[in-house]
């Protein structure tokens, strides 16, 4: 496989606000990749510079082999782009926002648009300023996709859809997977990212720490579990269980609060010998987890390659 998107010590400042610093990785054709980080790391950032909206202060970026300022016309006749924000005609119907779109990419599949617009749910007789937030994100979708681009590049692509619509989405973006095109994604949604993404960079305060597999995500989920049982149980029962990093005492030994890092399986099992009333298991926020993931850290990137497998 072919790298696609080629990013090499890319950096831009913003005087004396954070922008990002020294930033490599690639995405290899026909992939999904998640760019993924809290609010503010950076994400939007990368994206505008990788779209050439932006001028880095130091680095280079390549797409299909194409540099990013220098030839950043044909880079984007490539490309389908989602915007963070929309800023688009409020008095023109969605209709009218698509068919502008269409002419300009010298015209699209009527058919594979109106699947489109069917398939997200979206009114196009509307005017952009009466839609939600929700519907206006579906015209950015619509126009991002319609004309079946070698690449796709969304920022944060799923703010403001309702959960049906955010599993056609990621229906969309596996067939782009399987048609042998490629999507390069932000999101600060990490259940997101792993249901759609092959390999994935996480960003955080403008530096890269974590470049690889999405499976390899799992060393830093972390979310509590809290078990009710019938009668007093021995804490000792889950200390040093597999994946357990911390285990409470509630409501007279009747239950227990866990910290548990990766998979529950051991715990579950460990429980199951028990009579258990209740399990309710909560995960925290991707910023919760950055903050204990890298707390300490000095953000130094972290070597890492990004390997085709």
């Amino acid at each position: 496989m072919t790298a696609i998107i080629e990013v090499n010590s890319l950096t831009k400042h913003y005087g004396s606000k954070r922008g990002i610093i020294d930033v490599s990785f690639s995405v290899e054709e026909g992939e999904i990749f998640g760019f993924l980080g809290p609010n503010g790391a950076g994400k939007t950032t990368t994206i505008r510079l990788l779209m050439a909206l932006l001028r880095g202060d130091a680095g280079t970026a390549r797409i299909a082999g194409l540099d990013i300022w220098q030839q950043s016309v044909e880079i984007k006749r490539l490309i389908g782009y989602l915007p963070g924000e929309l800023a688009l005609d409020p008095n023109m119907t969605g209709g009218q926002i698509l068919e502008y779109f269409g002419h300009l990419r010298g015209g699209v599949d009527q058919a594979y648009l109106k699947q489109l617009i069917a398939r997200l749910d979206c009114d196009p007789s509307r005017k952009f300023r009466q839609y939600s937030s929700g519907n206006k994100r579906k015209i950015g979708i619509i126009q991002a996709f319609m004309h079946r681009p070698r690449l796709l590049i969304l920022d944060e692509p799923t703010g403001g859809l309702d959960p049906l619509n955010q599993q056609e989405f990621e229906r969309m973006l596996k067939e782009v997977r399987d048609d042998g095109r490629t999507a390069f994604l932000s999101s600060h949604i990490l259940n997101e990212v792993e249901q759609t993404c092959n390999h994935v960079a996480i960003i955080r305060e403008g530096q890269l720490v974590r470049i690889g597999l999405v499976d390899e995500l799992k060393d830093i989920k972390r979310h509590e579990i809290t078990i009710t049982f019938a009668h007093a149980v021995p804490i000792e029962t889950f200390k040093g269980l597999e994946g357990v990093e911390q285990v409470e005492t509630l409501a007279n030994g009747h239950a227990l609060r866990l910290s548990v890092q990766g998979q529950a399986d051991a715990v579950i099992k460990a429980a199951a010998q028990y009579s258990v009333i209740a399990v309710s298991s909560h995960e925290p926020s991707l910023e919760d987890i950055f903050l204990r993931y890298y707390e300490g850290d000095s953000l130094a990137v972290k070597e890492a390659s990004h390997v085709v497998h």
